[in-house]
This record gives structure tokens, C-alpha cells and sequence, in this order.
């Protein structure tokens, strides 16, 4: 039987279940485990990560807790499908003549309430994940790699939040806007307005603040809105 492989643990300064659960989460989320990969047997797993069963355990209930792994007594653990809600959701907003304009409102009506969410159900896994990916951001990263770590900035964001219906929106928003992600990240102010905004609403989630990770949340797509539109054409231009 074949099994993901899964690289090693960087290990920080927190319980080590929630290391793992995070270590495990960024690894979905990016795309390294794919839906239906086969996660190694538990003995196995714990001993390539170098941590104690009870602390994997830990890790892999919160994952499943959050739907992004399968558990089966006898079978194993698997990556989770996106859940039936989210794919009937998905399945049937995909195929609209959808226009950039309303992707970015719906991302600006969205987006805030996630951030909120994730403030008041953040657990010590998510806010891990989203400090590592704060440290690996800066301005001076190429665009395509400073664009790759805020959509996976805005993706743990929404698994914080414990809907895998707004998990959903995340991703089909991101899909929607790209183009407008990559006009932000073309310079390095459009990185820093990216940092900047991406530290402000940690902060908050940190803070457990609601109300200010929203408003946080709605300065940063203010900023990017602003540093990707085109400016206006006068009257008399050619």
C-alpha cells in the first residue's frame, strides 16, 4: 500500500499536537496531501515526524474535527473530499458568467466576516500556521511567490473560521480575482500593502478581537482594490 510522504517537522515553541496539526493543515491546504492521499499509519507517521502517538492524535482529531482528514477504524486516515455542502455550493455557482467586479464585492462582503470568525475560533494550530506564513512574507519575495503566500495566508484564514462553506467562497473568490492578485503583487509596494494588511489582521486574530480583525480585514481589500485598479482614463484620451 502507498502512503503520502510527508516531510519533516520544523519544530517551534508550542504544544507539539498543535505544531503537527499545523505542519499537516499547510501541507493540504498548499497542496502537497491531495484529497484521497493515504496518510501513514500512526506508529509510522509519529516516528517520521519524531513525536509522541498522543501528540499525533491530538494533531489528527483536530484535523478531522476541521474535515480535512477522513478517519476509518481499520482503514487508516486519508485527505478529506471538500465536504458534499461545500462541492454542491461550488458546483453550482461555478458555471455562472461570472465578471471580476462581483468577485471582488463578493470577497469585500465575505472576506471580513471570516476574519472575524477566525478571531473568535482561531485555535493554537491556525495561529502558527498564519505566523509562518507572515515570516516568509516581504516585499522583497519574487510576485509569484509573495502571491502563493497570501492566498494561502487568506486559505488558513478560512479554515480558522470552522466553515467549510466559507472555505469554499475563499477558494472560488481567490479563482475569481487572481488576476487582480497578480497586478497586486507586481511591485513592491503591492507586497508591502500585502504584509502590512496580512500582519494587521493577525494581530487582531491574535488579540482574539472580532470586530477589529473585520475592520482589518477591510482596509487591507480597500488597499489592494486601490493599488490594482488601473487609473481612470481622462475624457480627452486617446
Amino acid at each position: 500500500m502507498t502512503f503520502a510522504p510527508i516531510p519533516p517537522l520544523r519544530r517551534r515553541t508550542g504544544s507539539v499536537g498543535a505544531e503537527v496539526a499545523a505542519h499537516l493543515e499547510r501541507l493540504i491546504i498548499d497542496g502537497a496531501l491531495r484529497a484521497g492521499d493515504r496518510l501513514p499509519p500512526e506508529r509510522e507517521l509519529a516516528a517520521q515526524l519524531n513525536v509522541s502517538r498522543s501528540s499525533l492524535r491530538e494533531a489528527m482529531f483536530e484535523l478531522e474535527s476541521k474535515k480535512l482528514v477522513d478517519r476509518k477504524q481499520g482503514r487508516g486516515s486519508t485527505v478529506a473530499e471538500l465536504p458534499r455542502g461545500a462541492a454542491e455550493l461550488h458546483g453550482s455557482l461555478a458555471d455562472l458568467d461570472t465578471e471580476l467586479g462581483y468577485a471582488t464585492e463578493l470577497r469585500e462582503l465575505v472576506e471580513p466576516r471570516i476574519a472575524q470568525l477566525a478571531a473568535l475560533r482561531a485555535v493554537e494550530s491556525d495561529l502558527l500556521s498564519l505566523h509562518e506564513i507572515i515570516e516568509r512574507s516581504t516585499e522583497s519575495l519574487g510576485p509569484e511567490e509573495s502571491m502563493a503566500l497570501d492566498i494561502e495566508f487568506h486559505t488558513l484564514l478560512a479554515h480558522a473560521a470552522q466553515n467549510p462553506l466559507l472555505v469554499t467562497l475563499c477558494t472560488m473568490t481567490t479563482e475569481w480575482t487572481r488576476h487582480t492578485r497578480v497586478l497586486s503583487h507586481r511591485t513592491p509596494l503591492g507586497r508591502r500593502v500585502s504584509v502590512h494588511g496580512h500582519t494587521q489582521i493577525l494581530r487582531a486574530v491574535d488579540a482574539a478581537d472580532g470586530l477589529a480583525a473585520a475592520a482589518a480585514m477591510e482596509q487591507h481589500l480597500r488597499e489592494v482594490r486601490e493599488i490594482s485598479t488601473p487609473p481612470a482614463r481622462g475624457k480627452d484620451s486617446s
